[in-house]
């Protein structure tokens, strides 16, 4: 056996590192570690609740909003708020339109630059492969830079800026929209549409959407199977074995997402089970965070996020991460736009992982068809804003109470939780997507979503930097500037 590290990773955002253990060119255990301790639990501590709102943004660059809109939410429990019909809709879309480019970005600029590597130099598809993704210079991933940077000034319009936007409260949107301004964001919502229906799936979103098995995908894309980036994927995934690599632990977490003014979201909420496919409710309370082999404290045992404890501890014995292992009931979970599509009961997404579980095909193919799905949501929610009726309510002081505050950002389940405390905060704790999706092993020694992933990933002789693994991790799309707090 031998012992390979892999890491820093490029096109990863912060700090990733893994430890793998190799046999006879398979993975046989896997380490993951998050190297970069942030410590904004404890910044957040002794802090206005209100204030919460101004710092949280600031944990991450890339999805920011996502961070606004699970702190507002939990203030909102503490104070008993609810955002009027408008409010909603404009924190859906403002949450949509950064949910969606990290969507892009993930493809074009993380994930498909890497079959571009040498080591796919004989496959039919490679040179089509270079001149669409190489890094910096392919044709499309110039495109998707330019399309991100457009779509990303509807922002401007409807939160002032973008990142660590400040127009979302507990309350609402602080930033009325006009009829001119609907007017204008719709036609930059379909200008987003026009380059995903001519360059991404080269079909109309709408027809994405319907297709509603493996079978009716795999008979759309023989009809041109270059045609599109979408096709180019599918051609990848037949010739490289994507869908039975890196199968995750089949359990999906979604927090819903894209709540609705009279109740439910667009994408549901609960946890899909791949040994009954069923989808279970959701009970928060299940939650536990367990530090032991983490460099933090793990005094008492795995604890609930309100009663959580975030204190470092870096000499600490049998410890390789800074990030804790949280656990539903006890049991690993996997979150991101497959568990959304799962418990949303995309036909497409049941079929495609009922075949193949949890794999780097399925990951993506979810990431893409949310893509499909939700720009019409956006036109919908956009269409329905009514420029005379109020945005946002109030927002009381917050003095004392225990507040929720679940969302689901691009990478999957988010959760804030905060205790108030004397018009102070007395503890506030997250858990982001990555800190499930890369957590380390727990007190009973059981591995995290990404390490059981990685079991049995192919490493060919002299890999420095195993192709497979790159594939795997890249799949999760890792923030690791989100994980660790």
């Amino acid at each position: 056996m031998t012992r390979l590290i892999v890491g820093p990773f490029n096109r990863v955002e912060g700090d990733l590192e893994v430890t793998l253990d190799i046999d006879a060119g398979r993975v046989t255990a896997a380490h993951v570690n998050a190297p970069m301790y942030r410590g904004f639990e404890q910044i957040l501590q002794g802090k206005n609740p209100h204030d919460a709102l101004v710092y949280v943004p600031r944990i991450c660059g890339i999805c920011s909003v996502s961070q606004s809109v699970a702190c507002a939410r939990a203030l909102a429990s503490v104070g008993g708020i609810e955002m009027p019909p408008n409010g909603q809709h404009v924190t859906n879309v403002i949450l949509a339109t950064e949910n969606l480019a990290d969507h892009l970005t993930h493809f074009y600029l993380f994930f498909m630059p890497d079959f571009t590597r040498p080591v796919y130099a004989q496959q039919s598809w490679h040179t089509e492969a270079v001149r669409r993704f190489a890094a910096q210079t392919g044709e499309q991933t110039r495109a998707a830079i330019a399309t991100r940077q457009r779509w990303f000034t509807l922002l401007g319009t409807l939160a002032g800026k973008w990142p660590h936007t400040q127009s979302i409260e507990p309350g609402g949107s602080t930033r009325a929209i006009d009829v001119a301004e609907r007017i204008r964001l719709l036609a930059k919502v379909r200008e987003f549409r026009g380059f995903l229906e001519r360059q991404l799936f080269a079909a109309p979103l709408e027809q994405i959407t319907a297709l509603s098995s493996e079978e009716a995908l795999w008979a759309w894309h023989a009809k041109d199977p270059l045609g599109g980036d979408f096709r180019l994927f599918l051609s990848m995934v037949q010739d490289t074995g994507l869908a039975s690599l890196g199968t995750g632990p089949g359990r999906y977490l979604s927090f819903g997402a894209y709540p609705q003014p009279q109740g439910g979201f667009e994408f549901g909420s609960g946890v899909w089970h791949a040994r009954t496919g069923a989808l279970a409710r959701l009970d928060e309370r299940g939650i536990r965070e367990d530090a032991t082999c983490a460099w933090l404290s793990d005094a008492a045992g795995p604890r609930h996020p309100l009663e959580g404890i975030t204190l470092p501890d870096a000499n600490k014995s049998g410890a390789y991460t800074w990030n804790k292992a949280p656990r539903l009931a006890g049991e690993v979970i996997e979150t991101g736009a497959i568990a959304r599509q799962l418990a949303a009961a995309n036909p497409l997404v049941l079929d495609a992982v009922g075949r193949h579980g949890g794999t780097v095909y399925t990951r993506v193919l979810a990431r893409l068809l949310e893509l499909a799905r939700v720009v019409p949501m956006m036109e919908h929610r956009l269409q329905q804003l009514r420029p005379n009726q109020a945005y946002c309510v109030p927002t009381p002081p917050f003095t004392e109470g225990v507040g929720v505050g679940l969302s689901e950002a691009a990478r999957g389940s988010l959760g804030h939780w905060v205790v108030a405390s004397r018009g102070r905060i007395a503890n506030y704790q997250i858990v982001a997507p990555t800190t499930w999706n890369f957590s380390p092993r727990d007190a009973a020694g059981t591995p995290g979503a990404l390490e059981q992933a990685l079991v049995d990933a192919p490493v060919r002789n002299g890999e420095i930097t195993p192709v497979a693994v790159q594939h795997i991790v890249r799949s999760f799309d890792p923030c690791m500037v989100c994980t660790v707090h």
